[in-house]
């Protein structure tokens, strides 16, 4: 049996890790993808849990409660595009950082950041810029006052307002 960095079976989500830089959300329907992106960002001290497309991104974000989402375009039952839109259009996830991380077209990019994402990283990427993007959108969160999901009120979640400066 290989080494390997995962936690064993079950959810991550509700447990807080101390020292971790945030907790990020992987939807990719690609299981090898999701696992890379796990580990990589999982080295570098994040809390990772995953999902293998938007439905299910969908079910579990305000379990897991992420300080980011990283997204897929092309996947099954809700694609990366569709799933931005409605995080947005939920007040609860609505300023919510989400990285689109898909070997996709610019027409896909264009509706993505029309949608409202926050970062594109094209596949197959680096993984330091997978890194310095996901880093790079945790600290806009927590300077503009989303700080760490883990450390939000659950219940005042409907009231809290989106970060400012979204454009």
């Amino acid at each position: 049996m290989g080494k390997t960095r995962t936690r064993g079976p079950g959810p991550t989500y509700s447990r807080v890790v101390p020292g971790v830089s945030g907790r990020v959300l992987v939807v990719d329907d690609n299981k090898v993808i999701r696992q890379l992106i796990k580990v990589n960002l999982e080295l570098e001290g994040f809390e990772v849990v995953t999902a293998s497309d938007g439905a299910e991104c969908l079910d579990v974000i305000h379990e897991v409660r992420p300080d980011v989402v990283t997204l897929d375009v092309v996947m099954p039952r809700l694609d990366g595009i569709g799933t931005v839109a409605r995080l947005r259009a939920d007040p609860r996830t609505s300023g919510l950082p989400v990285a689109i991380v898909s070997a996709c077209t610019q027409y896909e990019v264009e509706s993505g950041f029309a949608v409202g994402a926050d970062a594109f990283l094209s596949k197959p990427f680096e993984p330091a810029e997978l890194i310095r993007i996901v880093r790079r959108l945790v600290a806009e969160r927590q300077a503009h006052g989303g700080g760490s999901a883990r450390a939000e009120d659950p219940d005042s979640e409907g009231e809290r307002p989106a970060p400012a400066g979204r454009g």
